[in-house]
């Protein structure tokens, strides 16, 4: 009887790997409108015209905060940079007359909700397990993502990984077959890489 259940879980176990997700398929509409949203870690340049010795370059503080002559604790976190210059511009004027700032963003991080996370096997190495996260770029595709990354990781099964993806407000988890688009060149499993997506590379079965 032991074993009897014993292989009916066994059995079960592979019909579940086998079934997988749902590919993704490639037909998803690219936002147009996408606008980068500041987030804590981003390097802002403040450029106010006229006005040197005020124009300073700061981090985004972890409570999505910054601190600049004549401001304090200014709230940036989930704003553009155009929506900051202007907020720059209105916490300056009770000091400058008529100001104008530029605002340059470098070391992007972004929001949590526009960032790429992935974890699992990653990084072309031979770690068990990492995790990472990158700010989403505009047309990022795939492939894209696989090379930032520098390839998947030694145990990684590439064809059995995954992208979960809000749509709508729910939640989704599809297929996606990396081993397919890097080792075969399959370009059609080059899929497009949203904001929010969460990509998951398993360990291979040996």
């Amino acid at each position: 009887m032991f074993r009897f259940k014993t292989v009916i879980v066994l059995l079960s176990m592979l019909f579940l790997i086998s079934c997988g997700h749902p590919p993704l398929n490639d037909n998803v509409k690219i936002p147009s409108d996408y606008t980068y949203i500041i987030g804590p870690g981003d390097n802002i340049q403040i450029f106010v015209w006229d006005n040197p010795d005020i124009s300073r370059s700061v981090t985004v503080r972890p409570d999505g905060k910054i601190s600049t002559p004549l401001i304090d604790d200014l709230l940036v976190i989930g704003k553009t940079p155009s929506q900051l210059a202007r907020d720059v511009e209105e916490n300056l004027s009770q000091f400058v007359r008529d100001p104008l700032v530029s605002i340059i963003v470098g070391s992007f991080q972004g929001i949590y909700a526009q960032q790429v996370r992935i974890i699992g096997q990653i990084g072309g190495g031979s770690n068990r397990y990492s995790a990472k996260t990158m700010p989403y770029r505009k047309e990022m595709t795939l492939l894209d993502l696989i090379i930032q990354l520098g390839g998947i990781g030694e145990f990684g099964d590439g064809n059995r990984s995954s992208i979960i993806r809000t749509i709508e407000g729910k939640t989704y988890q599809f297929g996606v077959k990396i081993d397919d688009l890097v080792e075969d060149g399959n370009l059609s499993a080059n899929i497009s890489i949203l904001p929010g997506d969460i990509l998951i590379v398993p360990e291979a079965f040996f």
